[in-house]
């Protein structure tokens, strides 16, 4: 049983988007719509699919072949705007047993330069309404380690709870051991807190691990208390709470073989890093 709320929507799950949504590419609006639907291809959250009427049907280009897809039969399109020619871009899906998801399009989110949800640039996928997340600060102490050497030990943590993963915590710097971590020109990015201004791999014990460490200088709004703070991927550290060590949690960032490399090639195809 896991410590922490699991998702729970399930795969083709559908529900409506109460929000305008627009996304452009090379300066060019592509789609503008306040008729878009949540659509859960996989249980951790969805995409967006845009009724036909609301994308711009000139900057689609027809591949001129069907695929069958897990949501029904679909038409794959090109896409090109402000110069810019996007192959694959986009799924017309044309037909479906899925009620309402006929003559909707799924665009790839990364074929397009910018999404936004009203007036609010989004980075890696739609926002779930079904996710929570919330920055607290806490007295209760934190430790981490790594092969017995002490890379953070932090009085004043400030804890993020987001539905479907462990608590994260973010620690001071000034509580954290830089000698440890080595700067790295990563970037990641999430729907919820924005786009990471550091990451570090960690060397410990005469061994580097890859990318285990991470912050947000400017995150969004709603997790300001974040701002400047490094954070661990629990699931490779050993973290201790107000003295007690905490059980590795088992989560999707990690493969079973423990590398990295799949789940940074999947965060690069459109998936996304919620730390």
């Amino acid at each position: 049983m896991n410590e922490y709320p699991a998702m729970i929507a399930t795969v083709n799950h559908v529900e409506p988007v109460p929000r305008r949504i627009r996304a452009f590419l090379g300066g060019e609006k592509v789609l503008d719509t306040t008729r878009a639907l949540y659509v859960w291809e996989w249980p951790y959250y969805p995409q967006y699919y845009i009724p036909l009427a609301d994308v711009d049907r000139d900057l689609l280009l027809p591949e001129g072949h069907t695929q069958q897809t897990g949501r029904g039969v679909a038409e794959p399109h090109g896409l090109r705007a402000g110069g810019i020619h996007r192959p694959h871009a986009a799924r017309l899906l044309t037909d479906s047993p899925i009620g309402g998801l006929a003559d909707t399009v799924r665009f790839d989110w990364a074929a397009l330069d910018a999404w936004f949800e009203e007036d609010e640039q989004v980075f890696v996928h739609p926002r779930s309404p079904y996710v929570r997340v919330d920055a607290l600060r806490s007295n209760r102490p934190v430790r981490v380690e790594l092969g017995g050497v002490v890379l953070a030990d932090s009085p004043s943590p400030v804890m993020v709870f987001e539905t479907g993963l462990p608590t994260r915590y973010y620690l001071s710097r000034t509580d954290v051991d830089f000698g440890h971590l080595i700067p790295t020109d990563t970037v990641t990015a999430c729907p919820y807190k924005g786009i990471t201004s550091g990451y570090w791999p960690i060397r410990a014990g005469g061994t580097m691990h890859t990318d285990l460490a991470w912050s947000y200088d400017f995150p969004t709004r709603q997790l300001a208390p974040i701002a400047g703070m490094v954070a661990f991927y629990n699931e490779k550290v050993e973290l201790f709470l107000d003295g007690q060590q905490l059980e590795q949690p088992k989560t999707h960032f990690f493969p079973a073989d423990g590398s990295r490399e799949a789940h940074i090639a999947r965060e690069a195809a459109g998936g996304a890093e919620h730390r």
